[in-house]
């Protein structure tokens, strides 16, 4: 187990529940209790700053009201925190694999990048991504 410092600590705790109360919900509402709202998305799929990521929320809990958020792994190092997790849209869906890097900055995160790939149904690797 890695040993963080207290800062570390109370920003793998911010992440993870923002993940609680905002990504496995999707719930764009509560976003402003983590999420600065000027922070800086780099994900291509959504605009920069806290409204859009609220709308896109709202987007993809309409489109997909029982997607799943399965957290495999998260790390902290300094102000990053880093998120892997396994994304299924409906039962059956093979989802996607994520892994998330956020910035935290005065207990709130600032910034934003994601890598996203699908879970192939059939592979050459007997490996899975998580």
């Amino acid at each position: 187990m890695m040993a963080y410092t207290q800062q570390e600590q109370r920003n793998l705790d911010l992440v993870e529940a923002m993940f609680d109360h905002v990504l496995i919900p999707m719930d764009g509402d509560a976003a402003d209790r983590f999420i600065a709202p000027d922070y800086i998305q780099h994900n291509q799929w959504v605009d920069t700053g806290l409204e859009p990521l609220k709308a896109f929320l709202r987007k993809v809990r309409g489109e997909n009201p029982d997607a799943v958020h399965d957290i495999k792994r998260r790390f902290a190092d300094g102000d990053h925190v880093i998120v892997h997790y396994h994304v299924r849209r409906f039962d059956g869906d093979p989802g996607f694999a994520v892994m998330d890097i956020f910035r935290i900055e005065g207990d709130l995160i600032v910034e934003h990048w994601d890598v996203v790939q699908d879970v192939p149904t059939e592979s050459p690797n007997p490996y899975s991504p998580f």
